[in-house]
């Protein structure tokens, strides 16, 4: 007699997960078609694709053919990118397909850590994962075109490899400075690899030699990098390290304590990560009381994260800075509610607690799923009809030996062949010093011969008053923000 196996079968997690991201990934494709049109909800996305194709066609690190520069801030994801201008699936195919095996290689990891630190955690169903995969700000990141998820997926690895006592420290050195290729502020998980290899090993004898071991791995890619961006530059950092900081000063100085407070506490509670709190105090708590340094590490990383953040750049577009330390904030938040509701210990209305709780988690993912897809919607569709349809119209009228001064120049990158100034400094180093001094900046346009400037007139007010404004997009998105649209405008 045979007997039927269908009722054991199960799939696989990651095939789980993986498909799942797959699905949220998407969706948010879906509901931007729909809104407006595929893209990206970021400008800085099209300076990425800008040196990928150019490195990929070309085999030149440059944003403007025949000029080396270091604009591009995430040198390994540029170079990811690349690949799919040499396999013809760029600018869209092949970036989404980067951010959804990125999306899903982070719920697995988030998945794999729950299922060894929670141990009546055995779900067939990989709830921790799916929770990654469809968290919205995760979710927006995977799709935006940039680095940032990578980045966050690096930073949860090693965060979560201290936190379990797993310490290879050679490992750990070479994913601390294969970080840095992904974003500068890379350089700070330096911090919590040595802070336990120095509290945790129990002579100097190996205290010295794991330190020796996290230098060379961290050195072998550290070194690499600093000369990549003095060969490009001149500076150890490229470019976007310095001009951000020097463009956000004057409007982040402008800005109350508690204004900034705000800016930086929205974008954490604004997600599902809002029912996951108390978890994340529990396993805080937890972690210090069982003097896990591992866990100690990551937190005194992420407060630093944070801290060196707001004091230099403001959390606009969702918090993207910061997206990058989210994942690691979720996993404590999960840790900790499960390790609550899955022990043994006999609290009055357990029952209950646990199954409000999931289904309280499983609700507000499920609206943040919706909501992050039509605020992803609404960015996608604010770059696309502002940057990229500006850089389609200038590229088509206006004569192609003119000089453009452009604010924005990931979609003129792209889209337009122009000759341009950077008014951001990001490929245009030189304006940084005078960034936001619009007379300096005005001699400076006329030192270079300018025709046209290119910008949000909120940016340069003064700059473009009195210029005669030649095209303006209208786009009703920009609009409806209470904002005013992009605009050219002919530089006398």
């Amino acid at each position: 007699m045979r007997v039927s196996t269908a009722s054991n079968w199960r799939a696989d997690p990651r095939v789980v997960i993986a498909v799942a991201a797959l699905f949220a990934v998407l969706f948010y494709l879906l509901v931007s078609a729909m809104f407006f049109r595929i893209g990206f909800p970021l400008d800085d996305a099209w300076i990425h694709l800008t040196y990928a194709r150019n490195f990929a066609e070309h085999g030149e690190w440059a944003f403007r053919l025949g000029e080396k520069s270091a604009a591009s801030t995430s040198p390994l994801w540029t170079f990811l990118v690349a690949i799919g201008f040499s396999l013809k699936l760029a600018p869209y195919i092949w970036t989404y397909f980067l951010g959804w095996i990125t999306l899903t290689l982070l719920g697995i990891q988030a998945e794999n850590v729950a299922r060894k630190l929670v141990g009546s955690y055995t779900s067939h169903i990989p709830w921790v994962g799916l929770f990654f995969v469809t968290a919205w700000h995760l979710t927006w990141s995977a799709v935006s075109g940039m680095e940032t998820l990578l980045h966050g997926y690096i930073i949860l690895v090693i965060l979560s490899m201290l936190m379990q006592g797993s310490r290879p420290y050679l490992a750990l050195g070479l994913f601390a400075g294969m970080s840095i290729w992904i974003r500068p502020d890379g350089l700070t998980l330096l911090g919590p690899i040595l802070f336990t290899a120095i509290f945790v090993e129990t002579n100097s004898k190996s205290c010295n030699e794991v330190i020796i071991k996290v230098l060379i791995g961290f050195g072998a890619l550290f070194v690499p990098y600093l000369l990549f961006n003095l060969a490009l530059s001149g500076n150890p950092m490229p470019n976007t390290f310095y001009a951000k900081q020097a463009e956000y000063q004057a409007y982040w100085l402008s800005r109350t304590l508690s204004e900034r407070l705000t800016d930086y506490l929205i974008p954490m509670v604004v997600s599902p990560f809002l029912v996951l709190i108390p978890g994340a105090a529990i396993w805080i708590l937890k972690m210090i009381r069982s003097r896990n340094l591992g866990a100690i590490s990551g937190m005194i990383w992420f407060v630093g994260y944070i801290v060196i953040y707001f004091m230099r750049l403001p959390a606009y577009q969702h918090g993207r800075y910061i997206i990058p330390a989210f994942p690691i904030l979720y996993l404590w938040g999960i840790l900790g509610t499960m390790d609550y509701l899955y022990s043994k210990s006999p609290a009055r209305y357990k029952n209950t607690l646990s199954l409000f709780w999931k289904v309280m988690v499983f609700a507000i993912t499920a609206l943040f799923i919706f909501l992050g897809a039509n605020t992803y919607a609404n960015d996608v569709a604010l770059i696309e009809s502002e940057m990229v349809d500006t850089a389609r119209w200038t590229q088509q009228n206006l004569p192609p030996d003119v000089l453009l001064a452009v604010h924005d120049i990931g979609a003129m990158g792209y889209f337009d062949q122009h000759k341009i100034v950077d008014l951001a400094g990001l490929v245009s180093p030189d304006v940084i010093s005078f960034i936001r001094d619009e007379a300096k900046i005005a001699e400076y346009l006329n030192k270079r011969g300018a025709n046209y400037v290119v910008t949000f007139p909120v940016f340069y007010p003064q700059l473009v008053g009195g210029h005669d404004l030649i095209f303006s997009t209208h786009s009703p998105y920009t609009l409806e923000l209470g904002e005013e649209n992009m605009g050219v405008y002919l530089w006398k």
